[in-house]
């Protein structure tokens, strides 16, 4: 039987509509294919966009132009090109306080029913009072004492876990962002242009080892192989047969001050040609990274935007730059003005 006009009207305007919606699919693709495409291409004319135009994003591109150029004089093999970054208030904020030490102070929360003596024990009292300042008023030996307490007795794939749900959810109490997205975009940036470059890219932090490393690699790109950081004692063991490292209450190691180049050198054996700081915690890590022969490179993040981050530097209890911001003045070093020189910080900013 022959189609009626009304089935040949129906078939055709069946085409047409295919046509119609193969054609809106097309147009559709070819729109996120340009979308991507310019923004590949803004990103390949600039991928430092979120530096501003001034003297350090100069500064660090020439260097990298002057170390990555073949028969140059400054020339350096690409299994050479080591950069090294700490990570509280150089890749993310420290204030008003180390991210880590939120996690602790959750931890012990958390672990308080367990421990009853800890309401009439410094400094775990004032943690759950809600007393920061004086729960920190120890200094570095209490926040040890609450670490070795929190953070230990468990395996340590217990702990990556306890840490990974935690990273995951909490959020910074001043913008109520998840930490992990409170990362430095110009650093980021900053990061995936050495890589790109042929650099191999290490943290060095005061921060736990094992607190880092499960997250560093999805915000930095960073692998775990290629993470230093404090530590404390573990311990082979068999439990039902099954191999575990369990976690002691003893301190390992602190990355810290004249630690980290030790670190640095247990942990990669050659000198980094790039360091990355914001504290005179980090000033043993830029000098035994540029005051040697060779073309090097070393930065100080300058916390100067009370605005859109935070203003410290020499009087400050957490970040305390003096004694490095002196020293980078006499070296020329790089000091990154945070307010001058960067045109977005976090990657939410992003306009």
């Amino acid at each position: 039987m022959k189609d009626t006009p009304c089935k040949e009207y129906r078939h055709q305007s069946k085409d047409t509509t295919m046509k119609t919606i193969r054609i809106q699919h097309f147009l559709a693709a070819a729109f996120v294919c340009a979308a991507v495409f310019l923004v590949t291409a803004a990103h390949a004319a600039d991928p430092l966009a979120s530096w501003n135009d001034t003297a350090p994003k100069k500064a660090f591109v020439t260097f990298v132009e002057k170390v990555t150029k073949a028969g140059s004089a400054d020339f350096v093999p690409a299994s050479e090109r080591i950069a090294v970054f700490d990570n509280d208030g150089t890749l993310w904020p420290e204030q008003p306080m180390y991210v880590q030490a939120f996690f602790i102070f959750d931890r012990i929360k958390q672990l308080a029913p367990r421990h009853p003596e800890w309401k009439t024990k410094e400094p775990f009292a004032s943690v759950l009072k809600g007393n920061v300042k004086s729960a920190l008023a120890g200094g570095e030996h209490a926040l040890i004492e609450m670490a070795m307490a929190t953070h230990a007795g468990m395996t340590t794939e217990e702990f990556e876990k306890i840490a990974t749900d935690w990273i995951t959810t909490a959020k910074h109490p001043k913008t109520k962002r998840l930490y992990t997205e409170m990362v430095y975009q110009p650093m980021l940036e900053l990061l995936a242009y050495l890589r790109a470059n042929g650099f191999k890219t290490f943290i060095v932090s005061g921060g736990g080892i094992e607190f880092m490393r499960p997250w560093t690699e999805r915000v930095y790109g960073i692998p775990p192989e290629q993470i230093i950081g404090s530590s404390i004692k573990t311990k082979f063991e068999l439990r039902d047969g099954k191999p575990v490292l369990a976690r002691l209450p003893e301190l390992n190691f602190v990355d810290d001050k004249a630690g980290k180049p030790v670190g640095i050198n247990q942990h990669i054996g050659r000198r980094p040609i790039a360091a990355f700081g914001n504290s005179d915690g980090d000033l043993q890590m830029l000098q035994w990274t540029c005051l040697t022969d060779g073309e090097r490179f070393c930065l100080y993040v300058h916390h100067t935007d009370a605005e859109r981050e935070w203003a410290y530097d020499r009087k400050s209890s957490i970040g305390r730059l003096d004694k490095g911001f002196d020293e980078a003045k006499a070296q020329g070093w790089t000091i990154v003005d945070m307010k001058k020189d960067w045109e977005v910080i976090y990657p939410f900013d992003k306009r």
